[in-house]
């Protein structure tokens, strides 16, 4: 009996490495595993490219979303691909809770990466991971970066912050440095602006206010206007990473995939679901912005298509979720109903014990 768990991270407290490890502790000893940890175009998109398709990994010096100095990493096949996440330079987590200000916050760091592989002789081409942001900036600090000028009606040059870019008049882009093509791996397919977009969704999880939350409507709207990039903002996945999929398209020229998909094929996925009886997949939070093209999905409708009955096990599991027809089973560790610092702390011990605990798992699995 061959069981594939092919997971994403539990944002917060597990790797997907881990994560998987735990699962498959939980379940019983007889059965043979295939474990393929999944990522999506956030954290450890890198890694996991890099372990299907080989290559270095390179550390750099960056600066994190408040453009404070740090470290970062990406990684170069030997097929002259860099391949790499934002989250590694202005992610979500490379900020302290009581730090993160959206208004002053910007993509420079990961402008700062893709120059720095842009300048490696051996790179021919770039995938750039954008999930697991702390910006919300619309891709112009990244812009800055590349040497995209932004400037008031005095032509001064502005700060590539939202806040900063209040007084956004002109936009010159002539100074932009020579580029290798560039793909996006994208986790969602939101627009860049209205109820559907980047501030509306993303940027109350990253801590802003209603007042912020306004502003920065406002401001990307302002670089919409200015750009004269409507089109492109209307397009899916330009609200990714806080607009950062729009920056990526205007002022790049890349173009945007589906992160799960490249993931999928570089791994040969769909080959491990059809060895597989059963497949068991799930990340921290499975809810309705999940069904927008998260990994666990991904892998779920992959499976179904397949015939392969799937489990999911999550932190937790939204309503739409478990209504979605995806699931034969889940699991999930709210379900212990203790608090959420445990469940991040435990949350191994509490996936080993949840595949235990599932009652009705299908028969496959509770044959001796």
């Amino acid at each position: 009996m061959r069981v594939l768990i092919a997971n994403d991270k539990f944002k917060g407290s597990l790797t997907a490495s881990e994560a998987g490890q735990a699962i498959i502790t939980g379940l019983p000893s007889w059965i043979e595993t295939d474990f393929c940890p999944i990522a999506d175009g956030g954290e450890g998109f890198t890694e996991t490219m890099l372990a299907a398709l080989g290559g270095g990994r390179i550390t750099i010096d960056t600066v994190d979303a408040l453009h404070r100095p740090i470290k970062a990493h990406y990684g170069i096949t030997e097929t002259g691909l860099a391949v790499m996440e934002m989250a590694s330079a202005s992610g979500f987590e490379q900020i302290a809770p009581d730090d993160r200000d959206l208004l002053n916050s910007s993509t420079y760091g990961t402008g700062l990466m893709i120059r720095h592989a842009a300048a490696q002789a051996q790179v021919e081409r770039i995938l750039l991971g954008i999930g697991g942001s702390a910006t919300n900036d619309g891709g112009a600090g990244m812009a800055d970066a590349l040497g995209c000028l932004f400037l008031d009606s005095e032509e001064d040059c502005l700060l590539s912050t939202p806040l900063g870019l209040e007084k956004l008049a002109i936009i010159d882009r002539d100074q932009l440095i020579s580029l290798p093509p560039i793909d996006i791996a994208c986790d969602v397919d939101n627009p860049l602006l209205g109820p559907h977009g980047a501030t509306a969704i993303f940027s109350p999880q990253k801590g802003a206010s209603v007042k912020d939350q306004k502003y920065l409507e406002h401001y990307l709207s302002q670089l919409v206007q200015v750009s004269g990039s409507q089109e492109i903002s209307e397009r899916a996945g330009a609200g990714a990473a806080g607009g950062l999929g729009f920056g990526a398209m205007l002022f790049l020229g890349a173009t945007l995939h589906s992160g799960f998909e490249l993931v999928s094929e570089a791994l040969n996925l769909g080959k491990k679901i059809a060895s597989a009886d059963l497949v068991i997949t799930g990340e921290g939070s499975l809810d309705a912005q999940s069904l927008s093209g998260k990994g666990p999905i991904g892998v779920a409708r992959l499976a179904q298509e397949l015939g392969k009955p799937v489990i999911a096990i999550a932190g937790q599991i939204s309503p739409e979720v478990r209504q979605s027809g995806l699931f034969e089973q889940y699991g999930a560790l709210t379900d212990f109903n203790l608090p959420l610092d445990e469940l991040i702390s435990e949350a191994s011990t509490l996936l080993t014990r949840k595949v235990r605990e599932l009652s009705d798992l299908p028969p496959i699995l509770r044959e001796a």
